[in-house]
C-alpha cells in the first residue's frame, strides 16, 4: 500500500498521546508541580494533533464528521467516537488534576480504558482486512497497543522531566523491553506473511498449479491503475532492511541507552529519548503500510 504521510503521523502521534492518557489515567505522574501540566498538555496535544492529521488523506476533509455515523459496523467510526470520548473524559480528569491537584480516580480509569479501546479500534481498521495478509495474519492489534504503551510511558516520563520531576527509569526500561520483544515477533511474522498469504496464488486461483508454476502470458492491461499505484506498492529489500534497522536502533536501542543514562546525567535525556523513539516507530509504521499488498495483486502477476 502506498504510505500516506498523514496516516503515518496520525497512527504514531495519536498512539503516543493515547498511551500518555492511559498511564496518566492510571495514576502515573506527580500530583503537584509543573510536570502534571506538561503531561496533560502533551497527552491531549499529541492525541488531538494525530487525530486531526488523519483528515489529511481525505479527498473531502470537510466531510470527516460523517465518520461518526457508522459506529455499529465500521472500526473507523468506532475509533472516531472512542477518540472523542477518551479525550473528553481525560480533559475532565486533567482539569481536576492540574487545577486542584486532585485525581478523580473513576474518571481516570474510564479515560484509560477508552484510550486503550481507541488504539485497539485503530489497529482493527487494518487487521480486519483479510485481503491484506500482512495486516490480518500478523499481530497488528498487539503491536499498536505495545507501541502506544511504551511511547505513552516514555511521554509521561519526558513530560515529568520537563516539569522538573524525577524520572523513573525502571518503568521505561520494562516497557521498552516488552515492546522490543513484540516488535521482533511482529517483524518476523510480517516477513513470512507474504509467503503464507491466505493459501492462494495464481496456481490455486486458476486450478493449474498441479501442472507446474503458473505465470501470466500477458498483463491484464498496458497502463497503470489505482490498485497498482495504491495497493501493490513495492519496497526494495535493501530499503526495507535499512528502515527496519533504523526502526530498531532509533525506536528502541537509542531510547534504551538514554534511559539508562537519565538517572546519572539528568532526566532531560528522556526528551531526546522520546524523539528518537517516535522517529523509529514512524520508520516501522511506514513499512507497515508500504509492505501491505492486496491479494488482487495476484491478478496482475505481482508475485
Amino acid at each position: 500500500m502506498h504510505p500516506a504521510p498523514s496516516i503515518i503521523v496520525f497512527t504514531v502521534l495519536s498512539g503516543l498521546g493515547l498511551g500518555m492518557v492511559f498511564w496518566a489515567g492510571l495514576g502515573l505522574g506527580p500530583d503537584h508541580g509543573a510536570a502534571r501540566w506538561w503531561i496533560a498538555v502533551l497527552a491531549l496535544g499529541f492525541a488531538a494533533g494525530g487525530g486531526a492529521a488523519s483528515a489529511g488523506h481525505l479527498a473531502r476533509p470537510d466531510r470527516a464528521w460523517r465518520a461518526f455515523s457508522q459506529w455499529r459496523s465500521s472500526w473507523l467510526s468506532r475509533e472516531a467516537c472512542l477518540m472523542v470520548a477518551a479525550l473528553g473524559t481525560f480533559g475532565m480528569y486533567a482539569a481536576g488534576w492540574t487545577l486542584g491537584g486532585v485525581r478523580f480516580w473513576p474518571v481516570g480509569w474510564i479515560a484509560a480504558g477508552l484510550a486503550l479501546a481507541t488504539v485497539y479500534a485503530t489497529a482493527m481498521i487494518y487487521a480486519q482486512l483479510r485481503t491484506v495478509p500482512r495486516w490480518s495474519l500478523t499481530p497488528t492489534p498487539q503491536t499498536f497497543l505495545a507501541f502506544a504503551g511504551a511511547g505513552g510511558l516514555m511521554g509521561v516520563e519526558a513530560a515529568s522531566a520537563l516539569g522538573g520531576a524525577d524520572v523513573s527509569a525502571g518503568r521505561v526500561l520494562l516497557a521498552l523491553a516488552l515492546t522490543a520483544g513484540v516488535a521482533v515477533w511482529w517483524q518476523t511474522e510480517a516477513a513470512g506473511a507474504g509467503r503464507r498469504s491466505t493459501g492462494s496464488d495464481i496456481g490455486t486461483a486458476t486450478g493449474l498449479g498441479r501442472l507446474g508454476r503458473v505465470r501470466l502470458f500477458e498483463p491484464p492491461h498496458t497502463g497503470s491503475n489505482y490498485l497498482l499505484d495504491e495497493m501493490a506498492y513495492r519496497v526494495g529489500r535493501r530499503r526495507a532492511y535499512q528502515l527496519r534497522l533504523i526502526g530498531a536502533v532509533a525506536g528502541f536501542l537509542v531510547p534504551l541507552a538514554l534511559t539508562l543514562l537519565a538517572p546519572l546525567l539528568g532526566g532531560w535525556l528522556m526528551v531526546p529519548a522520546l524523539v528518537s523513539h517516535v522517529a523509529g516507530v514512524m520508520a516501522l509504521r511506514w513499512l507497515f503500510f508500504a509492505e501491505a499488498e492486496h491479494v488482487q495483486a495476484f491478478y496482475y502477476g505481482m508475485r
